[in-house]
């Protein structure tokens, strides 16, 4: 097992995450106790010590199922993350009442690690607005005597608003959990959040490396070509070495779901093999093709804005519906971000006249956009 180094501390570079955990039936949370035990098991004998869960993982039931299972093994010989579930805005005002429940969930007296859960469009007002919430006074107390030892944020909202967070509370940061993978490096701009934690002097951790999956299988053709660059690698260590090859990435989370992908992650983490040059520009033409196959080509000029009666803001939107259309309507991005808007900026609220349709250059036709934007977020 690789270790990273984070403040002194010895943190295997694979960290097992606790969304995807296997289930008995349909409902999510139903957790299989004795296949995630198994899959615990193998991942912690061979060196797996960071372990991540949240208050809504598994409609809560992540918690209890991580803590009565790491139970079974020294406190000391791993280390836990959960998170204040920032993301429900009707959690505000409550930190003190589910941070106890947490530490009950997860029997301990301590998270080594605790997190502002996806700083966000949605929320960003309400996790700076310490006169009503006190979230932020609430964590660092919990901090300074030693109930959280490290604290730290993840964010899914853009870069703007994640400066807003850390022009108020980047100093109180020790660490952020970003979705950066091959795909996502430019399509949702995770090397320029990058480069602003690099900026604050604050290390990553890595959710969603392989993008709920959608990076295990591509087209054959882009699987022979990665095969022909390394034989030896499976399609998903493609995605954990683009991270490794990342000097600011410390954490690497992954959401397993059986037993096989326990073993099929441990053993790509045994080592550290990064990408070269050419490596890296294969993945990014993948990764480019991928992306164009399902995406408007809006360059951003804003011509259209300046035509819209609505002053609607056409190319963020058009960002958004191009990243709703690729991960399919299960997403969570753009609805995210719509919900900070008011209604009279939402996509629905385009009347169809096309105005800005006569003067896009790319000759997007923008009022069917909005009209299948809005059909996929009613679905």
């Amino acid at each position: 097992m690789i270790y990273r180094n984070f403040r002194g501390q010895k943190l295997s570079a694979l960290g097992f995450g606790t969304m995807r955990l296997p289930v008995r039936g349909e409902a999510y949370s139903d957790i299989d106790e004795e296949r995630t035990k198994e899959m615990f098991d193998y991942a912690i004998a061979r060196g797996v010590n960071y372990f991540d869960t949240a208050w809504g993982y598994h409609d809560g039931e992540s918690e209890n199922v991580v803590g009565k299972l790491l139970s079974a093994y020294p406190r000391e010989s791993y280390f836990l993350a959960s998170k204040f579930p920032g993301y429900d805005l009707s959690n505000m005002g409550k930190a003190e009442q589910i941070f106890e429940r947490q530490l009950q969930k997860c029997r301990t007296d301590y998270f080594d690690f605790y997190l502002f859960h996806n700083v966000c469009e949605l929320n960003i007002d309400a996790y700076l607005d310490e006169d009503k919430y006190h979230t932020h006074a609430y964590l660092t107390a919990q901090r300074d005597i030693g109930r959280i030892r490290h604290l730290g944020f993840s964010a899914h909202g853009s870069i703007d608003v994640i400066e807003r967070f850390l022009d108020r509370f980047g100093k109180d940061m020790e660490f952020c959990q970003l979705q950066i993978n091959w795909l996502d490096w430019t399509f949702q701009d995770a090397k320029a959040k990058m480069e602003l934690m690099r900026k604050h002097g604050i290390p990553v951790w890595v959710m969603e490396p392989l993008r709920g999956g959608r990076l295990v299988h591509l087209d054959k053709k882009d699987e022979d070509a990665l095969r022909a660059l390394r034989p030896d690698e499976t399609i998903a260590s493609w995605a954990f070495r683009f991270l490794q090859t990342l000097p600011d990435v410390t954490m690497i989370l992954s959401g397993m779901s059986d037993l096989d992908q326990v073993k099929g992650n441990v053993a790509t983490f045994a080592e550290d093999r990064p990408l070269g040059r050419e490596e890296l520009d294969a993945l990014q033409k993948i990764a480019d093709e991928m992306i164009a196959a399902s995406s408007l080509p809006c360059t951003a000029c804003r011509y259209c804005t300046s035509h819209c009666p609505k002053h609607l803001d056409i190319p963020e939107l058009i960002k958004l519906y191009n990243e709703h259309r690729f991960t399919g309507d299960d997403g969570f991005i753009a609805p995210m971000a719509l919900g900070a808007l008011s209604e009279d900026k939402w996509p629905s609220a385009c009347i169809g006249c096309r105005s800005c349709e006569r003067v896009c250059p790319q000759g997007i036709k923008i009022s069917e956009m909005m009209k299948d934007f809005s059909a996929r977020l009613q679905a």
